[in-house]
């Protein structure tokens, strides 16, 4: 998806985990292995965004973890789940994204392709020694070690 605001764009990435491995995709423009994840459109909340980004691009039913407040509220306010994370990184001398990273459980590793050929991207489900093979960015790395450290073989 192309950028939405001129400045700033908000982003999620999606940790999903399944058993003892943590799901990486091969990003097709940035040949490098990433989460799953994307733009926030501007109808959606992060978690809606969230959850949109790994159906499309991996065909899971993930349930996204973490803490939101249980207050019973009348009104019409929502409370969401927190981000685990949240990140910034300069796209260009004139744009960056703010992310909102996740962790995810997956029930399966069965990965469906997605119907837009966009999205198509080798995937990869990693254990915690196979990450540290992969040359993975310091941040991915990072990420995918903790939601396996948090949410490996729940």
């Amino acid at each position: 998806m192309s950028h939405i605001h001129e400045k700033i764009d908000f982003t999620v990435e999606v940790f999903i985990v399944y058993k003892n491995k943590v799901l990486l995709r091969m990003h097709d423009k940035h040949h490098r292995w990433l989460s799953v994840g994307g733009h926030i459109e501007l109808d959606e909340d992060p978690i809606q965004a969230a959850m949109r980004e790994v159906k499309e691009e991996v065909g899971l039913k993930v349930e996204i973890i973490g803490s939101k407040p249980e207050i019973k509220d009348e009104s019409d306010y929502k409370h969401l789940v927190s981000p685990k994370y949240l990140g910034c990184h300069i796209v260009n001398e004139t744009h960056k994204h703010i992310t909102f990273v996740y962790f995810a459980l997956s029930s399966s590793d069965t990965i469906v392709d997605s119907l837009m050929e966009h999205e198509r991207m080798e995937t990869r489900w990693a254990t915690k020694e196979e990450l540290k093979a992969m040359g993975l960015r310091p941040n991915i790395l990072f990420y995918a070690t903790e939601a396996l450290k948090e949410l490996g073989k729940m």
